[in-house]
């Protein structure tokens, strides 16, 4: 379970041969969500609202970057980190 990004607390990570659609996994504190990359959505899930703002903000401004992280996780290849959130 590849860790992309971390920051103020949030961990995100992306796995490997996961299915669609495109997402990522945040985990903060005892809270866990997984987060659609089209839409910034909770698809399963929750967050405190403080980090669900964090996370939502990180996501908008590297969507590029998480759309090719899960391009390469679909191939199994290696992921590429992702600046946290300043």
């Amino acid at each position: 379970m590849p860790e992309i990004s971390r920051f103020y607390g949030v961990v995100v990570r992306m796995y490997y041969d996961e299915h669609a659609p495109p997402h990522f996994h945040v985990y903060y504190q005892d809270s866990t969500a997984t987060v659609l990359i089209d839409t910034m959505a909770v698809l399963r899930g929750d967050l405190p609202r403080r980090a669900l703002s964090l996370v939502s903000e990180w996501a908008l401004a590297h969507r590029e970057e998480l759309r090719q992280n899960w391009n390469l996780a679909e191939r199994g290849e290696s992921l590429i980190p992702i600046p946290p959130l300043e």
